[in-house]
């Protein structure tokens, strides 16, 4: 029996029918899905989307946005690049195609951030059309079925992953056979300790048959993770507000709101002046531990309290928060981290920040 009529019977028992884009499934509401669960799971995206579409319920509302306001709904769903992609194909949908979303592959294609497997998603999801995907669930599952050896992302692996997943996508129920893939490797084929008792594919498993289930995909050949170290310089007037830098567009938190950094204390001292003036030496707070796709940060928080800023400040692409109020703006994970420890006066913590809020809180 083909992987096809197997998985679509395994879907109709088992599969994933009530999740939040499956209602109603527009393509704009189906690429906004796609594009968040890129790298991310299904129960972390879900909150962020009903937000994102209360916000944003169609792409002329999302084109018509400022791109602070996209990424601070974006804000601890990660590769902020996703959210920028997503902003400036939505402005290409509304003046170049007239709100109306491209039918073929290579026109959602042109558009940023989508790439072959979005595109097939969005087609097959939206509009029922006949085009395979090859997301992280899908190569796990085809690897192990057909005993794919080699790292996925290799170019020669991927071409035959891409011609087994072609093979595999049967004429009818596109849609229905593309969730029921993504759900078997989600729920049933994961990475570890795969439900194979579970799977309706497993009679022609070339990984259950062997026991290659660890196997199987192949690992990426590992590398030396490059570790980088920063000093976060944290300003905080006598009100509690604190000063931040919005990053570039492109780069490291492309367009988000982060603390000044700097390769040493030296420099970040030198920072302090362009700012305001204080009465309180910098303060060394306890590391900051990031992790990024390809490399660590080590950040170095450096704490001023009791700034007094020149009336003129002239930097560009700065400006003072209050934490006590509803952030309107996309910050970066450090930030919100950092700055809640600041609020609650955790361990070494404890700041202009904390007792201007504890002062302001009614009895």
């Amino acid at each position: 029996m083909p992987i096809a009529s197997r998985l679509l019977s395994w879907f109709d028992a088992a599969g994933r029918k009530h999740l939040p884009w499956q209602q109603d499934p527009t393509p704009y509401r189906v690429w906004v899905s796609e594009i968040m669960l890129q790298q991310t799971q299904v129960s972390t995206v879900i909150p962020f989307y009903e937000r994102f579409m209360a916000r944003f319920p169609d792409v002329h509302a999302l084109a018509a946005a400022p791109l602070d306001e996209v990424l601070h709904l974006w804000t601890g769903l990660g590769y902020y690049a996703r959210a920028r992609n997503l902003h400036r194909a939505a402005r290409v949908i509304v003046d170049v195609h007239h709100g109306h979303f491209p039918r073929t592959l290579e026109s959602l294609q042109a558009l940023p951030g989508i790439g072959r497997s979005t595109a097939g998603a969005i087609l097959a999801f939206a509009y029922s059309a006949r085009y395979p995907i090859l997301d992280g669930n899908v190569k796990r599952v085809l690897t192990r079925h057909f005993g794919i050896v080699g790292y996925p992302g290799d170019k020669k692996v991927e071409a035959q992953l891409w011609e087994l997943a072609d093979r595999c996508t049967p004429a009818q129920r596109v849609a229905d056979y593309t969730q029921a893939i993504m759900d078997l490797g989600a729920m049933i084929c994961v990475r570890a300790r795969p439900l194979c008792m579970a799977c309706p594919l497993r009679e022609t498993c070339v990984a259950h048959r062997e026991g290659r289930q660890a196997e199987l995909p192949t690992p990426r050949p590992r590398k030396a993770r490059p570790h980088r170290e920063a000093y976060a310089l944290i300003l905080v007037r006598g009100d509690g507000a604190v000063w931040l830098e919005q990053r570039p567009l492109q780069g490291l938190w492309g367009g988000l709101w982060v603390f000044p950094q700097f390769e040493s204390r030296e420099r970040a001292c030198e920072y302090i002046g362009r700012i305001g003036r204080s009465s309180c030496a910098p303060r060394s707070l306890p590391s900051y531990s990031h992790a990024f796709t390809h490399f660590d940060l080590t950040l170095h928080p450096l704490l001023v309290e009791s700034v007094e800023p020149h009336r003129e400040v002239s930097e560009p692409g700065g400006r003072w928060l209050d934490p006590s109020e509803p952030a309107k703006i996309g910050l970066a994970k450090p930030v919100v981290d950092l700055m809640s420890k600041l609020m609650t006066g955790e361990g070494d913590w404890c700041c202009d920040l904390l007792r201007v809020r504890q002062v302001a809180m009614p009895d």
